[in-house]
């Protein structure tokens, strides 16, 4: 791929009066235990919504070197897509739309609006469309990387509402508030979504045992098909706003449902927190007509043949990640049965740390 010819001498900052450095940051993926879908603005703002979710040891990563050369290079790793522009202050000729709506913000934000000549380079330990926030993760460890690299700090709270805005707002993607925030916070979390766009995180905190028998009793397997979430939920926010008896009735199930985890999980109620996974999922399905597909339910048909108690995708739906609940006992039979029938099924490790940067020579 040819350079591009830089802009004119003087216009480029490398960083801010301070030697270069490379710059690293990394933010958690999570898995939505109850009341995903309550923190749509189409809900959530009429009625107010909550969720619980827990960041597992998957991670987005970002870094950020400079370069001498007047360009900006976004290099998603995970994608196998590189792309060389110009650094001037917007790049709207850029297709990496994540990195793109940071890139601007930031440069508008924390640096008076003049471009950046740097190298991005970015993966995530999951597919994008996996269901386990990992776009809105890869923004949070962006924003990370961005207020390390320019001397611009900003609390979990700011993180979290600019990765807000940058997705939902800047570029116009469909979704919730849930996963800047988990991404952020790091953590099993309630979080409630008033009206107003306020939002307040409550970080849950255990004995090692409660920890210890949550992990014990979680399985994750991809469904084999990633998806966009953003037609599922705009038929769910349709539906919200034209009046649907059911779907309203299903969102109120769902934040309820929130509520009833977060007691089943403090008091490490297995048992209870199985009938509330169970429960949400039924009135997950309600919402909209794809949240579930064949192969998610050739899937949960095949789990609880190998022991599962409770079945439930995390995210939107539609495909990504589709979690299980089993008794620690049989867990490990039930992750063979999954890999031997073609799934993609793993343990889950719940991390208790959000979002975070640090720096190194450049030439390392």
């Amino acid at each position: 791929m040819d350079t591009p010819a830089a802009p004119p001498p003087g216009r480029i900052r490398i960083a801010a009066s301070r030697p270069p450095l490379a710059v690293r940051a990394r933010a958690p993926l999570r898995l939505g235990l109850a009341g995903g879908g309550t923190d749509l603005a189409s809900y959530a703002e009429t009625y107010g919504g909550a969720v619980l979710n827990a960041t597992i040891d998957r991670y987005a990563f970002a870094s950020i070197r400079p370069r001498e050369d007047g360009c900006v290079v976004f290099d998603a790793c995970d994608l196998d897509r590189e792309e060389i522009h110009p650094a001037t202050a917007t790049l709207p000729d850029s297709r990496l739309a994540l990195h793109r709506g940071v890139y601007e913000r930031m440069v508008r934000e924390a640096n008076g609006g003049a471009p950046l000549a740097i190298t991005v380079t970015t993966s995530v330990d999951a597919p994008l469309g996996s269901g386990l926030g990992s776009s809105s993760a890869l923004v949070v460890a962006l924003i990370e990387a961005y207020a390390s690299y320019l001397d611009h700090p900003l609390g979990r709270y700011e993180v979290a509402h600019m990765a807000f805005e940058i997705e939902r707002i800047d570029l116009g993607l469909a979704g919730g508030q849930q996963d800047q925030y988990a991404a952020a916070f790091g953590g099993i979390n309630f979080i409630e979504f008033l009206q107003g766009g306020r939002v307040i995180v409550n970080p849950l905190r255990f004995s090692a045992a409660v920890v210890n028998e949550l992990e014990s009793s979680l399985v994750v397997c991809f469904s084999g098909r990633s998806r966009s979430s953003d037609s599922i939920i705009r038929q769910q926010t349709d539906r919200l706003t034209s009046g649907s008896a059911d779907a309203l009735e299903a969102m109120h199930q769902l934040r309820h449902d929130a509520v009833a985890m977060k007691q089943a999980v403090l008091h490490g109620d297995m048992t209870a927190l199985a009938a509330v996974l169970e429960r949400s999922w039924l009135a997950k399905k309600r919402t909209a007509s794809a949240v579930s597909t064949e192969q998610i339910e050739l899937l949960e048909a095949l789990a609880r043949r190998n022991g599962a108690t409770a079945a439930k995708v995390s995210g939107a739906g539609g495909g990504g990640f589709v979690m299980f609940l089993v008794p620690s006992e049989r867990r490990y039979r039930l992750i063979a049965a999954l890999n031997e029938s073609g799934g993609q099924a793993y343990p889950v490790k719940l991390t208790d740390r959000g979002s975070e940067s640090w720096s190194l020579a450049a030439h390392s």
